[in-house]
């Protein structure tokens, strides 16, 4: 089957192990199209060989980018920002004066992220912060302040980031956490590998957690959407 530009930007399997490639192209089909740059993200990402799995499936791009506008974003925090294709979503989906900070430790990795911002025009939204995202978010101030957060890093912090994260959401605001099915290992008793276990604890927590309202989305490696109360 010929795949037009239209239908991927990306020739490779869905990252999703719920959907044929069929099934993908055509979601993809008829979804509002990526723009130019963050298109030219995706392959650039894809030149970096199989650690490009990191980056967001293209249609979880297109839904951030109508979440962030929807809510009316104008505060988030990301944990876990790669060569920027989440930050790039949100960003384009906040109003001129909003603010995004960017948690990471790569500054190799999010040298790529930055040229891509200063390409879209949002780079005067987005701070980013080298370092471990826990010490950062530690150190933010405690009140409610934040719309949105999108959590997307090392599994095995996720429960610390939730933690600290779900006490600055203002209430009605958004976490999102991905990766939360593990390829569909996380229902296998077999699977033991230490991601798959950190996403068991981290599910089994957010999932008792009364500070919110969640549903598990099958969205690419599966999606975790919760409203804070």
């Amino acid at each position: 089957m010929t795949v037009s530009p239209r239908v991927r930007s990306r020739v490779v399997s869905p990252k999703s192990f719920l959907l044929s490639e069929d099934i993908h192209d055509y979601l993809i089909e008829h979804s509002t199209p990526l723009d130019d740059i963050r298109t030219r993200l995706i392959a650039e990402t894809a030149e970096l060989g199989g650690i490009s799995v990191m980056q967001i499936a293209d249609e979880q791009s297109i839904l951030i980018t109508i979440l962030t506008r929807l809510l009316g974003v104008r505060t988030a925090v990301e944990v876990g920002t790669f060569t920027g294709m989440s930050s790039l979503a949100i960003a384009l989906g906040m109003p001129p004066d909003g603010h995004l900070l960017c948690c990471d430790v790569s500054e190799e990795w999010t040298a790529v992220a930055r040229r891509y911002w200063a390409e879209a025009g949002v780079d005067g939204r987005i701070e980013l912060r080298i370092g471990p995202a826990i010490e950062t978010l530690r150190a933010l101030p405690s009140e409610a302040t934040f719309d949105l957060a999108f959590i997307d890093a090392d599994k095995p912090g996720y429960v610390g980031y939730w933690d600290e994260l779900v006490p600055r959401i203002r209430p009605g605001g958004v976490l999102l956490v991905d990766n939360v099915l593990q390829n569909g290992s996380i229902t296998d008793p077999a699977a033991t590998h230490e991601s798959v276990l950190a996403m068991r604890t981290f599910n089994d927590h957010a999932a008792a957690d009364s500070r919110v309202e969640l549903v598990m989305l099958p969205i690419s490696d599966g999606l975790t959407v919760a409203r804070k109360l």
